[in-house]
């Protein structure tokens, strides 16, 4: 028989761990379901310079492990499983995993987003083989080398400044052209820092059309795109951040979605389904942004929203 809770939430990043810190202070058995180690996105952040509290910088690892203990204080309990779907069940939600079902009176879905893999020929063979989408767990790897960073939002360039303390030198490829106000779109403090390191460099209006190497990355091809000329560019490793794709191939048919996949949600974290929201950036992103501070605060929303569902019952759960 399964498990059955009034809480589920499915994933344990900034989102879902306060989801649950608030749906425990709420007198709500709460369970969380993580396919991997709690903390999202944020393991892979070697610095947080803007949550809350912490007046000097933290790692993303570190933040997460206090806030799951937290969590963990309050009597959160963890089933770690990778969710495969999501079913009504006499009243309540399956989700099924695949080490069986737990049944939730309300479910939270805080799976967040992964890396959207680079579109160039080699990526996929060679990730794993010198290309990364994550600095702060393989950056060690590549101490004294020349490395290439893909991206230049905030995520990308917080990576190239960890990298840039490990390697000779980080180069950052852009899209746009140099004096492009679109072609830098970190924050500008981040976007000072890089732009003035002395191991940074970055290559202006050019976007990564083949990953090359033999049994390790050995260089990119470079596409110049305002010539249109292609150009060898060795290097050691590489290094993606271009965006994210939502984790929603789970509950695909059960809760409404946009095209790009991600959830549609009111302003109460509310999904289509009653009994199930969403809080994080599995969210639909027009209206929000991909900040810690901002999927913490939705997961404590959420968890307030599940509570009031479940105190007051379906009726108050109309999605607009």
């Amino acid at each position: 028989m399964a498990d059955f809770w009034d809480l589920v939430i499915v994933g344990a990043g900034p989102a879902g761990l306060t989801c649950a810190i608030y749906g425990r202070r709420a007198g709500l058995s709460t369970l969380l379901v993580e396919r991997a180690m709690p903390g999202g996105q944020l393991l892979e952040t070697p610095l947080v310079e803007n949550f809350p509290g912490f007046p000097e910088p933290i790692s993303g690892m570190e933040l997460m492990a206090r806030v799951q203990r937290q969590a963990e204080r309050l009597g959160a309990e963890f089933r770690f499983a990778e969710a495969k779907g999501l079913e009504p069940r006499d009243g309540a939600w399956a989700v099924r995993t695949e080490k069986g079902e737990v049944l939730g009176r309300a479910v939270v879905v805080a799976t967040g987003a992964h890396p959207r893999p680079l579109p160039a020929k080699g990526a996929r063979e060679f990730t794993g083989k010198g290309l990364s989408y994550c600095a702060t767990c393989d950056g060690f790897f590549f101490r004294d080398q020349e490395v290439l960073m893909v991206g230049a939002g905030d995520a990308a360039l917080v990576e190239a400044l960890f990298l840039a303390d490990l390697c000779r030198r980080v180069y950052i490829a852009v899209r746009h052209p140099k004096d492009d106000p679109k072609a830098v779109r970190a924050a500008a403090s981040l976007k000072e820092r890089a732009l003035a390191h002395p191991r940074i460099q970055f290559l202006w209006n050019v976007v990564v059309d083949e990953v090359y190497g033999d049994e390790r990355v050995r260089g990119v091809v470079l596409r110049d795109l305002g010539t249109g000329e292609r150009r060898p560019f060795p290097v050691d490793g590489v290094f993606v951040k271009i965006g994210y794709e939502p984790a929603t191939a789970w509950v695909r048919g059960v809760v409404e979605l946009t095209e790009a996949g991600y959830i549609r949600t009111d302003p109460w974290m509310r999904t289509s389904a009653r009994g199930v929201f969403a809080a994080g950036d599995v969210r639909e992103p027009q209206g929000r942004v991909a900040q810690a501070v901002v999927a913490a605060a939705e997961g404590a929303l959420a968890a307030l929203a599940a509570e009031r569902y479940l105190r007051l019952g379906e009726g108050w759960h109309e999605h607009p």
